[in-house]
């Protein structure tokens, strides 16, 4: 179990390059402890003033930083996470009640994406363009590079909360913007230190500052004219109010999902099951892709629905850290009341529950639901908890657009070894990526990801992202030609 007496870990905001940690603090309760773990002092409407001027003052400096330099930072932050892998991944299983092994996980991934982060750094650049190829550009020539935006805004969620940060600002960094981060209140710990590794690795004061608060300090960061580009993460109500706030603003947004997994009648029902078990309740089912939804070609239905009981009933929940469980607790109690009663709905109109179906506080035992109603609430919002549905299918064609019926459209998965299936899902479903042979909930850092109609809009991983955090400017030299100074000319 998790030590009960740690030490409170309190935490400031990141201001014009100081540490401030006067002033009013809000208290995180660890969902699993049941005790305050951390504490973060909120910023106030001075601070984000004095944030916004020193964003807009220190842009300069950071776009000046040679590329190298920001590379070889990022590659120190890469090493130091390996290193302090255990620290990182206890104070996420504090906030949040994460399993450790989870945490060590998402650690990695923090790894990864700062070496990515690196190398798309070292690759910026830009193009010679072909104007001698039409009449009026004789005689020109014209050249693009990739310019930082000046000022990024990330706004992180409490999920992923170390490696989210991580793409966001890495990314940002890389393309050599100054940043402001405003981290999830369930999470301050847990993203401070992110920020402050990168600090001790290199990374200058001018490129980032930290603000913790709530809904209001948000607004006022997405409405102000400093801000160049921001990138989101969470709810689809929350991103319509960012949206709002920013106005004509550059945005990035991952709104969530409602992922559909397709399981063939050709597939190997034992493999999905096992995928499908250990993907639908990872981090306790809190990602924008795990498993929600699995359609099963109806001739290997009941095989599968056994075959993935038994996988589920297996899984353990808890935060001792050996040995180390699958499952930890969700964000909060209200959230697995949520969870919960969302699995007591379907069962009062019909489904059968399996396993699961009941909570302790804020742990959601993994919940198996069977043919739920077109209606219900786990089919068609996102549940964000450890429960996933299963339901029988008849027709390829079909099942596709049952998955479309959505207003999501993050990710999916298909289990199938049929070529012609493969590019026909691959085609027809409305997700941003499709998973052929695993489950929807399935990521590589260095890969596009994001979503189409709410699930929202712009790619996550360095090099997409790195796009979105440059704008292009042109140069054009009249008179200065590559390919001829007239017309005719070799």
């Amino acid at each position: 179990m998790l030590d009960n007496s740690a030490e409170l870990v309190e935490v400031g905001c990141l201001v014009a390059g100081d540490w401030r940690t006067g002033g009013t603090r809000l208290d995180r309760v660890g969902p699993w402890t049941r005790r305050v773990v951390s504490t973060a002092r909120q910023a106030d409407d001075s601070d984000v003033r004095a944030a916004l001027a020193y964003a807009r003052n220190g842009a300069r400096a950071v776009a000046r930083m040679p590329r190298a330099a920001r590379a070889e930072v990022l590659e120190r932050a890469a090493a130091a996470a390996v290193e302090g892998r255990q620290g990182l991944a206890r104070l996420l299983a504090l906030e949040l009640g994460k399993p450790i092994k989870d945490g060590l996980g998402e650690i990695d991934r923090v790894a990864d994406t700062f070496a990515v982060s690196a190398a798309e750094a070292r690759r910026i650049g830009g193009e010679v363009l072909p104007v001698a190829g039409w009449a009026r550009g004789v005689g020109t020539t014209a050249f693009t590079h990739r310019a930082p935006v000046g000022v990024a805004l990330a706004i992180t969620p409490f999920n992923a909360p170390a490696n989210l940060l991580a793409h966001k600002l890495a990314a940002s960094f890389a393309a050599g913007n100054t940043t402001i981060v405003k981290p999830p209140p369930q999470a301050p710990a847990a993203s401070t230190a992110v920020v402050a590794l990168l600090l001790d690795a290199g990374m200058p004061p001018e490129a980032v500052q930290v603000l913790h608060g709530d809904g209001r300090v948000g607004a006022a960061l997405c409405a102000a004219p400093e801000v160049g580009v921001i990138s989101f993460t969470g709810s689809v109500a929350t991103g319509a109010a960012v949206a709002r706030a920013a106005g004509a603003k550059r945005l990035v947004m991952e709104l969530g999902g409602n992922a559909a997994t397709i399981v063939c009648d050709d597939a190997d029902v034992g493999l999905a099951a096992r995928i499908c078990a250990a993907t639908g309740y990872s981090n306790s089912g809190q990602s924008c892709i795990s498993v929600q939804r699995v359609y099963v070609h109806r001739s290997r239905h009941e095989e599968f629905l056994d075959s993935f009981t038994q996988q589920v009933e297996k899984l353990t929940v808890g935060a001792r850290p050996d040995p180390p469980p699958d499952l930890g607790a969700v964000v909060e109690e209200g959230a697995a009341q949520g969870v919960a009663a969302g699995g007591g709905e379907a069962a009062a109109a019909g489904a059968t529950v399996t396993t699961g179906g009941r909570r302790d506080g804020a742990t959601v035992i993994p919940t198996v639901v069977a043919s739920p109603p077109e209606d219900a609430r786990l089919l068609r919002d996102e549940v964000f908890g450890a429960a996933v549905s299963v339901l029988p299918y008849d027709d390829f064609d079909g099942v596709v657009a049952t998955c479309n019926d959505s207003r999501y459209g993050l990710q999916a998965g298909l289990f199938t070894n049929d070529v012609r299936r493969i590019v026909t899902a691959w085609r027809e479903l409305e997700v941003g990526g499709l998973v052929v042979n695993g489950s929807s909930n399935y990521r590589l850092d260095h890969v596009p990801f994001g979503g189409v109609k709410d699930s929202g809009f712009g790619r996550e991983s360095p090099r997409w992202m790195i796009d979105d955090y440059t704008v292009v400017k042109t140069l054009l030299l009249r008179g200065m030609s590559l390919f001829g100074d007239q017309e005719g000319t070799p």
